[in-house]
């Protein structure tokens, strides 16, 4: 890839599906990637793009009991539906993943045998239809294989009546192809936003017929109020909303800043029982943000203005880069002998200076000590929270209301409710999202965008006269994902006074 970058005679086109990256292996080294002009293809213009899928529904069902016993108020049998079972450590799961399938297949109806050609479980409904079940979470090798293949059978792939359920544990997630899927059902909370962006992805698919898709949360009930239930659905739904646009929301947000004999406390943040004291390094939290305040001694600060807003907005992806990387991996599990340092200096130090070649030393100092502090911070919270997972006296069932705290792009800052309405469900109840389509998503783009433009009102002014000429003579307004920076910026104009009109309007 690198020897057709640097012969300059081809046309290259390079893609990701998301900022998700799972592999080890860099496609493109940091100078190579530079050279691309970066466009976002987000997924109001996918459901744009398509023929037939034009909306996306979000539904978080809470019930309190066994899941089993309420399953089929979400499972809709006449829906192609892939669902995917709780994690036997997860509190949904009943410990028994196979007496759970038996459990689903003997709700729908009644067996009736395996099919010899594919091992799809045939179970007979009340209304007399027979449905075609794949089982993935049977443990035996031969019946799995068996059943995993005939899903990928490419004969069968624009076949609507190949399969019906496909019932999931851990497989079917990234990568699985089924076109005509129209429910993504997951059982039990997940903490990972990757995760869920994932299993949308499943339903997602264009084919004829499907104008709508729909993914569904059923949850045990939180130990909450239910005001606050409702205030973390909504919060994960801007934070999946602004994954589905290609909007970088997983890092926690933290706030480095060296200790000095002139450090003080910072207003609005939270400096724990005793309050601030000055003898010793301080960790603050601001409730409103979700934004960490944390003094380090010693600590390099970035000096010029790109460094500043790498430490600030990149640290993900330098941190993701030091993870990904092979030697680093290798030895940090494998080389008894090495000396930790070697790793946060040394392999650290060469990550940040190969994709920040740009910044001087000092700078690149500064970013390397901010990500390892980060990178650090992040895994002792991840040890603690594990630890804490079984002890249900001291956490309750809270786990989606803690798991909001991880969205770094703070969600809580976007004005904006994406929930429909409450319904009750059992001696539960459901959230249900307003529905995603190409309109609603562009909506919560603009209310994104808006957040991160830094303008003058003068300066968004101009720039939203220049929009006004720009569509007369076009027809339409600019576009905020636009690759052409001029228009990118005029849209920019208008995302910022129209939140200006919205903040004045609340008062």
């Amino acid at each position: 890839m690198g020897a057709l970058v640097a012969r300059d005679k081809v046309h290259l086109v390079a893609m990701t599906g998301s900022y998700f990256r799972g592999d080890a292996e860099a496609v493109l080294s940091p100078e190579d990637e530079a050279r691309f002009d970066t466009v976002t293809y987000t997924y109001y213009e996918q459901l744009n793009g398509y023929k037939y899928l034009k909306t996306l529904d979000i539904g978080y069902f809470f019930y309190s009991g066994s899941y089993a016993d309420d399953i089929l108020k979400v499972l809709d049998p006449t829906e192609k539906t892939i669902l995917h079972i709780p994690n036997v450590n997860s509190r949904e799961s009943t410990k028994d993943k196979h007496r759970e399938v038996e459990h689903i297949i003997d709700a729908l109806g009644d067996w009736q045998g395996t099919d010899a050609a594919t091992g799809f479980q045939l179970v007979k409904t009340p209304e007399g239809r027979v449905l075609r079940i794949a089982d993935l979470v049977d443990d035996e090798p031969a019946k799995r294989d068996k059943v995993s293949a005939a899903l990928k059978d490419p004969a069968q792939k624009n076949n609507r009546d190949h399969v019906d359920i496909i019932i999931a544990l851990g497989m079917a997630k990234e990568g699985f192809d089924w076109i005509w899927c129209e429910h993504a059902l997951t059982v039990g909370y997940r903490a990972s936003l990757t995760e869920i962006v994932q299993i949308i992805g499943r339903a997602t698919r264009d084919a004829e017929g499907k104008t709508r898709a729909r993914f569904t949360n059923l949850i045990a009930e939180p130990d909450a109020a239910a005001e606050a239930v409702t205030e973390a659905v909504n919060d994960t739904l801007k934070a999946i909303a602004a994954s589905l646009l290609m909007e970088q929301v997983l890092a926690p947000r933290f706030n480095f800043t060296p200790k000095t004999v002139k450090s003080g406390p910072v207003e609005g943040f939270d400096y724990g029982e005793g309050g601030y004291d000055p003898a010793k390094e301080n960790v603050g939290f601001n409730e409103a943000s979700g934004q960490f305040q944390i003094e380090i001694k010693g600590l390099v600060e970035p000096k010029s203005k790109e460094a500043k807003r790498i430490c600030q907005e990149d640290l993900n992806e330098v941190i993701t880069a030091f993870v990904q990387d092979k030697t680093t991996i290798e030895r940090g599990l494998f080389d008894e002998e090495l000396v930790p340092e070697e790793l946060t200096q040394v392999r650290m130090g060469k990550i940040v200076g190969a994709r920040f070649p740009e910044l001087d030393a000092e700078d690149q100092e500064a970013v390397r000590q901010h990500a390892v502090a980060a990178l650090n911070l992040t895994q002792k919270a991840k040890e603690i929270a594990l630890s804490n997972r079984d002890d249900t006296e001291t956490t309750g069932n809270t786990a989606l209301i803690d798991g909001v705290r991880k969205f770094a792009m703070d969600v809580r800052e976007l004005d904006i409710d994406l929930i429909d309405r409450i319904n009750p469900f059992g001696e539960a109840y459901s959230i249900l999202a307003k529905t995603m389509s190409e309109e609603s998503l562009r909506q919560v783009q603009a209310v994104i965008s808006a957040k991160k433009v830094q303008l003058s009102p003068d300066e968004a002014r101009d720039l939203a006269k220049r929009a006004v000429k720009f569509k007369q003579e076009r027809g339409r307004l600019p576009s905020i994902t636009s690759p052409d920076p001029w228009e990118k910026k005029m849209a920019e104009g208008v995302a910022y006074l129209a939140r200006m009109k919205q903040e004045a309007a609340n008062g």
